[in-house]
């Protein structure tokens, strides 16, 4: 009986400790190995955006290259949470896809991320899971157009082929649905990193729920409506989230789309939600708005004094993104006094250097002129003596002045 009991104990905490892990740490599985994009950097960084969160174990399975014999591809899905795809490319063998369709239909997770909802057009079941797809020759018999214009859902039957995009360019993304677990806490509206805006997206369109949109402009070539950029989908008992967000080209090191802190954090959000069901993540301080990209360097966010560091260095002839990051960081606080006056600080520290651009010191005079207080009065006075941001340092202290 002793014996029975201790057993029972040990196999009890065995069995809270596996319940727990399985309920805060996730395995997630990223096919790739054939695209028209630049897999071999995208998977690393897709990877490495799934571990920093702490909540998965993230292997990498490359498919055999393109024209090779697939029947070898056979990974082992049910071992995982979720899959992301970063694929599109030769067909799997029917082994391959029957596995596939069953894992996600028994309950597994799948994220379609970008280019991924470009693959497998003959293939029934993908198409469903992912809701919409473009380009393989993808047409009417695919399924409509879906898309929304003022605010309504457009089921759209025209003829036509599936998948387009304008120029590559930074767009607004406007979230549709607050209350999703992987949008809930985000700004109504963010600026995303230039990125494809992918549009004429056409397929079954079943069992979706829309959780974003882009305006595609007609100015960057775009078809002039509201694209659907993130979406969920549900097949059998499978959670899937799609974005189109984050092309990652072949020309390039430097991803922008990748490494926009809205692309990241829906994408983790996204991830966790396909692997459980819920969202336990935070929205990042600094998380964009409508006025600015945020971008992270290295696919990590910048503490608070290495992105001052970097603000200091700017020149005209340079990206905004730092300064953008840290106005992003000010406008998402809690804007209390005592938060307010803590950034009012760091910003008169940088004008009081010499080393500091004076690029730089005219956008930091700039954002003090709306959330500074009498700390700045002096430090602007001086700033007046200067030619080069005379104009920015009178403007700031008539604002302040008369608060």
């Amino acid at each position: 009986m002793k014996k029975a009991i201790i057993f029972l104990l040990i196999t009890g905490v065995f069995s809270a400790f596996y319940g727990c892990k399985k309920q805060h740490a996730y395995s997630a599985l990223i096919v790739t190995g054939q695209n028209n994009h630049n897999w071999k950097a995208s998977s690393r960084i897709l990877k490495q955006l799934l571990d920093q969160t702490g909540l998965f174990s993230t292997d990498i399975i490359e498919t055999p290259a393109a024209g090779k014999d697939m029947t070898s591809f056979a990974p082992d899905f049910q071992k995982y949470d979720v899959v992301v795809m970063d694929y599109t490319g030769d067909s799997w063998s029917d082994k391959t896809k029957s596995s596939f369709e069953e894992y996600i239909k028994a309950g597994g997770g799948l994220v379609i991320y970008h280019a991924a909802d470009n693959a497998f057009p003959e293939w029934k079941a993908y198409n469903e899971m992912i809701g919409l797809g473009g380009w393989g020759k993808r047409n009417e018999k695919d399924g409509p157009y879906i898309y929304m214009k003022k605010d309504s859902l457009i089921t759209d039957t025209t003829a036509g082929p599936g998948g387009s995009h304008g120029k590559r360019h930074e767009f607004v993304v406007k979230v549709r649905n607050e209350e999703h677990p992987i949008t809930k806490g985000l700004p109504k509206k963010w600026l995303h990193a230039e990125d494809e805006l992918y549009s004429q997206l056409r397929g079954p369109g079943k069992n979706m729920e829309i959780l974003a949109t882009a305006y595609a402009d007609t100015a960057q070539k775009g078809t002039g409506r509201d694209e659907l950029v993130l979406f969920t989908v549900t097949y059998g008992k499978g959670r899937i989230f799609h974005t189109v967000l984050g092309h990652a080209g072949n020309d390039t090191t430097a991803f922008p789309a990748m490494e926009c802190q809205g692309f990241i954090t829906t994408f983790q959000r996204g991830a966790e939600w396909a692997a459980s069901g819920v969202v336990t993540q935070t929205v990042p301080e600094g998380f964009p708005n409508a006025a600015g990209v945020v971008q992270l360097e290295n696919y990590k966010p910048l503490t608070l004094e290495q992105l001052m560091r970097n603000v200091e260095n700017y020149d005209i002839a340079k990206s905004r993104k730092y300064f953008y990051d840290l106005q992003s960081r000010i406008r998402s606080s809690d804007r209390t006094p005592a938060t307010l006056l803590s950034f009012e600080k760091l910003i008169v520290k940088s004008l009081k250097k010499k080393s500091v651009s004076a690029d730089a010191k005219r956008l930091l005079i700039k954002e003090l002129s709306w959330m500074g207080s009498d700390y700045s009065i002096s430090v602007l006075k001086d700033m007046q003596k200067e030619t080069e941001l005379k104009d920015e340092a009178q403007f700031a202290l008539a604002r302040l002045e008369s608060k």
